[in-house]
Formats: C-alpha cells, sequence, structure tokens
C-alpha cells in the first residue's frame, strides 16, 4: 500500500471534502480524485460515496480511516525515534482545560521554554471531552483534563485536586442552600467542559431545574458576567480567589461529594516517550509535587 496515496485518503476523509483535501494537501482536485481511485483499485474496493453533497465513507472506507490514523501515526512516530537526540527538540503539543492553563500551568511552561527552547510547544485549551478525543487520535501528545478518565488506550496520572465552589455577585447574600439559587441563570462553558458537567450534576441531585443556562467562551467573560449579576457558576477557587478579593464576587461552598474535581494528565498507552515529552513530565511531576 503506497503511503502517500494512504495520506490523500485520510486527509479527505477529514476535511469530508475532496476540494478541501485538494487546498490543504496543495493538490489539484483532479489529483486528489485520481489518487483515491488508484487507492481503491490497489485494495479493490469503493471508500467513498460520491453524491450531490459531497462524499461519505463507505463501510470499507471507515475500516480503513481507523488504521490509516494509526499508521500515519507511526511513521511519524518512527521519523521521530529516529531523529532523536539526547537534547529535547521538535514538536510537542499538549492541551489543557482553560482554568488549569490560566493558573496551574503559567510558571512550569516558562521554564519548560527556557531550559528546552529547541522544543516546538504548542498549547491548545479547550473542555476535557475535546481534549480525550484529541489525544485518543494522536492530535495531541497529552492533555490536563479532569478526572478520572477511564479508558482501555489512555494513561492518566494526577495532577491535583481542585476545590469547586458556587460564584455569585458580591451582592448576593451567603448562600445557606443551593436551593436559594433557585432562580438564577447558570453561567457555564461550552458542551464537554467537566465543570459544566459537575455543576450540572450537582443541580440534578438536588432536584434544581435551572431558569436559564447561558454558555461562556472564556473564564474571564465568565467571572465579569457573574460579578456584574448576571447569573452564578460553578468554579476553581483557585482560579476565583483574585477577584473574590477584589470584591468582584462571593464564593460559596458545595456539597461535600461535588467538592472536589482531580486534574489529571493523559496520554496513549502507546505514546512514543521522546526527550521532549520525557522532560515535561519530569518537570511536570516536579512542579505539583
Amino acid at each position: 500500500m503506497d503511503i502517500h496515496l494512504l495520506k490523500v485518503f485520510f486527509t479527505t476523509a477529514q476535511e469530508g471534502s475532496i476540494s478541501k483535501a485538494a487546498q490543504k494537501l496543495n493538490f489539484a482536485q483532479s489529483n486528489v480524485t485520481y489518487k483515491i481511485q488508484q487507492l481503491e483499485a490497489d485494495l479493490q474496493t469503493l471508500l467513498f460515496y460520491r453524491h450531490n453533497r459531497g462524499i461519505t465513507l463507505t463501510p470499507s472506507g471507515q475500516i480503513l480511516f481507523t488504521y490509516a490514523e494509526k499508521i500515519l501515526y507511526i511513521i511519524q512516530e518512527a521519523r521521530s525515534a529516529i531523529g532523536d537526540s539526547a537534547v529535547p527538540a521538535g514538536p510537542l503539543h499538549i492541551g489543557s482545560m482553560e482554568t488549569t492553563a490560566a493558573v496551574r500551568l503559567p510558571n512550569l511552561l516558562a521554564k519548560y521554554h527556557v531550559d528546552y527552547p529547541r522544543v516546538d510547544f504548542r498549547l491548545v485549551t479547550g473542555p476535557t471531552e475535546r481534549h480525550v478525543h484529541a489525544v485518543l487520535h494522536y492530535e495531541l501528545t497529552g492533555a490536563f483534563v479532569a478526572g478520572p478518565v477511564e479508558h482501555t488506550e489512555l494513561v492518566q496520572e494526577k495532577v491535583v485536586d481542585e476545590e469547586m465552589v458556587l460564584v455569585t455577585s458580591y451582592t448576593q447574600p451567603f448562600v445557606h442552600s443551593i436551593h436559594e439559587l433557585q432562580s438564577h441563570t447558570l453561567l457555564v462553558f461550552r458542551s464537554g467542559c467537566s465543570y459544566r458537567a459537575k455543576f450540572e450534576q450537582l443541580l440534578h441531585d438536588e432536584g434544581i431545574l435551572p431558569k436559564k443556562l447561558m454558555e461562556f467562551g472564556s473564564l474571564e467573560t465568565i467571572i465579569g458576567c457573574v460579578g456584574a449579576g448576571l447569573g452564578i457558576s460553578l468554579l476553581p477557587r483557585s482560579i476565583v480567589t483574585e477577584p473574590e478579593q477584589q470584591g468582584r464576587i462571593r464564593c460559596h461552598t458545595v456539597p461535600g461529594k461535588h467538592t472536589i474535581v482531580t486534574t489529571v494528565f493523559i496520554r496513549r498507552k502507546d505514546t512514543l516517550i521522546t526527550p521532549a515529552l520525557s522532560a515535561f513530565l519530569a518537570q511536570m511531576r516536579a512542579h505539583f509535587d
């Protein structure tokens, strides 16, 4: 099987469009179509259904896509392994929840950058659900997510426990019961955020149906809107200590089993431990020890 043809197939399947794949690969559309036809002829099976709305994978195409993802990753891994030296260098792509990146990682990342300037480090922030998917599909080397994460292809390492608190405007009186907040609007991150899931589970366990839910894309926006009295949120205490001291918001403890969220670092079991990753893991462990 021609690896070049496999890459064209994989990119086309990812993009869901021959024209988009051609643009990404810097090929002519006819060239992409021809290479896919070559691969189909080699495998003696149809890989894509062609229709007016574009293309979709056939059952055979879906099977090949799974293998192609692994094959292309292993090839890249082999190149990295052969080219590795004792000095950490090359790409290292790490994911993190926005809250963890904002409070827990700046000093770690600054030290790593100074110590290993040859590493092409990239940090991607987003919700836990997205990062788990990205690590499983070789898009990220590892990620800081809310745990526990139970998956046969992943290993996880505990990083830190976060205490969760209800956050309201400073004008809100002290909350003795979460039922006092029944009529308030919930301010949350987008779907896939573990803190949002924790908040929704807390309300469900208490038999509370939120009046309204509003989604936001950044932590500062949520804190600012809570402070303005728009609604309430559930966030790690480490994130909201400073705005609480500034008198912008008020924090309230939550029921026992909802108090702690554990942050873990996940990676695939079959991930090659390059010098860059090894150095990062060592500094991460020392930082959170």
